[in-house]
């Protein structure tokens, strides 16, 4: 598709709508929207004109704007994904979400909530809590993440084995589409059949189909109470296997099952600068139960700190109080930011198998690190198959961390497809993943989307250049 740029006129436009305050055009000032977490020189690229709506409304008027002009726009939230996904590689207007923060409505009989799509995902979660209820989604970036783009990328979280995903949680949704016309999609009922599913069409989208302005949220009672165990392994293949044997064996489903391995334990003890219990193992377990009766909370980690003792574990900790829940949770919790101190350039991957092919994709990912001469950092929600193996450049130069990452890459995400498992779980395709995307998803599948984004974005001028090429 063909483009136009941003002209003088048309940032004078933008300011009419916003306000001029609201409106950047200074390359210095626009430096922090170029780029999200992914790292690397290739996943930047200032956008032309960076605009800060503050209402439906205002979206409204700049999306008619720049279908009119055929201007590429990008919608960004918080700028805390990992895919390259809102990076505005080809210029025009970054539309960012940050002054749309506001939580509309809590229905405290009725157990929802509304919400612009700036607000923080701990914000939603504490004003739940506050109310005595509970907002399910947990991704390890809440204190950073924007709800609306949770909604965009579907994402998962610590929780997500129980929960499940954001769009589990979505009653509905305001949206405001290329062309400007705002549709509401679902509301507050727990469920509706009003023909399509355009509720769920819409997450996981990633700012290619609309720009997301309200979020209706489901809540639910808040657990009464919660336990944490930690369980240290000698070896990754014995600390991987008690994933599904625990499920399958107990029948019981905990609210988290968290994997790391002695890279991210090292990374971590570094990064808080403490030693971390057991430092010395190759992989940590970390499994968190709750519910509303104390004595089969007890009795459930109790079966589960057996299981982990048969399947070998070092020791098990039990954290039944918030001092020490704190203190096995805070390693897996800085992760990111670790790995980043250790490698500022890294490549953190999301792929997801099933349960069961879990230790086999773990040990395929290590014979990979050896042969590439690439540490690999894994961790992830290993109750639900999401496995975030993260290659970290250390000392390589550029070229040759491009060539071994893509290599290793490709070999990694033909495994992870061979065993039934998907390239992503829940950071998204963005930019980063979509030319692996059109060898791991069924043809037909892709041209579908395809055809969708065609019929709801005839311009092309939704987040172009993510997920797929038209």
């Amino acid at each position: 598709m063909e483009y136009n740029r941003v002209t003088a006129p048309v940032i004078a436009e933008l300011k009419s709508i916003v306000g001029s305050q609201n409106v950047l055009d200074d390359p210095e000032q626009m430096l922090s929207y170029s780029h999200d977490e992914a790292t690397g020189a290739k996943w930047r690229h200032l956008p032309e004109v960076v605009v800060k709506p503050q209402n439906t409304q205002q979206i409204s008027a700049i999306l008619k704007l720049a279908n009119q002009e055929r201007i590429p726009v990008t919608p960004r939230g918080a700028g805390s994904g990992l895919a390259a996904g809102a990076v505005p590689f080809l210029g025009g207007i970054l539309l960012t979400l940050e002054k749309m923060n506001r939580i509309i409505e809590l229905d405290r009989d009725n157990m929802f909530m509304v919400v612009e799509p700036g607000v923080t995902t701990a914000e939603v979660q504490q004003c739940a809590r506050e109310a005595g209820l509970f907002y399910a989604g947990d991704p390890c970036s809440a204190d950073s993440s924007f709800i609306g783009g949770n909604v965009a990328t579907n994402a998962g979280g610590n929780k997500a084995i129980r929960y499940g995903v954001t769009g589990q949680h979505v009653f509905g949704l305001e949206v405001v589409l290329a062309d400007g016309q705002v549709a509401v999609l679902g509301g507050k009922t727990i469920k509706e059949v009003s023909g399509y599913n355009l509720i769920q069409l819409m997450i996981g989208s990633e700012g290619t189909l609309g720009v997301i302005t309200k979020i209706y949220l489901k809540l639910q009672p808040r657990p009464q109470f919660n336990g944490v165990i930690m369980a240290p392994f000698a070896s990754i293949p014995a600390a991987i296997q008690l994933v599904p044997e625990m499920i399958t064996k107990s029948g019981i489903i905990p609210t988290s099952i968290e994997f790391m391995d002695n890279l991210c334990i090292k990374a971590a003890e570094q990064f808080l600068n403490k030693q971390l219990m057991f430092n010395h193992a190759a992989a940590y377990i970390i499994i968190e139960l709750d519910g509303n009766s104390e004595g089969q909370l007890l009795a459930e980690m109790e079966m589960l700190a057996e299981q982990c003792y048969r399947n070998n574990a070092l020791d098990v900790l039990v954290g039944d109080n918030a001092a020490t829940q704190e203190r096995i949770w805070k390693p897996r919790r800085v992760l990111a930011e670790a790995l980043r101190v250790i490698s500022p350039v890294y490549s953190m991957e999301d792929i997801v198998v099933p349960i069961k092919e879990i230790p086999a994709v773990v040990l395929a990912i290590n014979s990979l690190s050896e042969k590439y001469g690439i540490r690999i950092a894994n961790f992830g929600h290993a109750g639900d198959g999401n496995i975030h193996a993260t290659l970290l450049k250390d000392q390589l130069g550029h070229q040759e961390w491009d060539e071994r990452k893509d290599q290793l890459l490709d070999e990694l995400y033909a495994e992870v497809y061979r065993r039934g498992g998907k390239i992503s779980g829940e950071h998204g395709i963005g930019a980063k993943r979509k030319e692996a995307l059109t060898q791991y998803i069924d043809p037909v599948a892709l041209q579908t989307m395809k055809t969708i984004k065609r019929a709801l974005d005839p311009n092309g001028i939704l987040n172009p250049g993510k997920i797929f090429n038209l």
